[in-house]
Formats: structure tokens, sequence, C-alpha cells
């Protein structure tokens, strides 16, 4: 298993230990964790679990139904 020393600014630190404090795991875990879901090739799963859970959205020619027709462009 590979090493990494990283060197943080007191703000980002003081938000890293913030998060690490809400989520219990290890600091290294959590850091690894970031850098999978960030370097990840696919998408999440609960991303994946979206398709097909809203209705079609409507074609361009059904939304300008009703607005009517454009007057005639003027050539240049």
């Amino acid at each position: 298993m590979g090493q990494v020393t990283i060197y943080l600014d007191e703000e980002t630190e003081r938000r890293l230990e913030a998060a690490i404090r809400n989520s219990s795991v290890s600091k290294s875990r959590w850091i690894c964790d970031l850098i999978k879901e960030k370097t990840a090739d696919e998408w999440p799963e609960q991303i994946k679990k979206l398709a097909g859970s809203w209705k079609s959205f409507p074609l361009a020619e059904d939304l300008r139904k009703s607005l009517g027709r454009d007057n005639e462009r003027e050539p240049f």
C-alpha cells in the first residue's frame, strides 16, 4: 500500500477535520474514498438508478406549438 504526504493550509485542514468527524472513518480512509470518487471512470450507482425515473421531456416542436409563427426575416 502506498503512502502519500500532503501539506494543507489551515482552512483546508479545518474543513478536512470537520468532514472526518461527521463521517466516522479514519483520515486515510476518507481521503482514499475521495480519490476513488474523483477518479472513477463510470457513473455512480445512485445516478444510474435515476434512468427512466422521469417522464420523457417533450420535443422542441411540441413546446413551440403554442407560440405561433415567427415573422419573416428581413434579407441582409
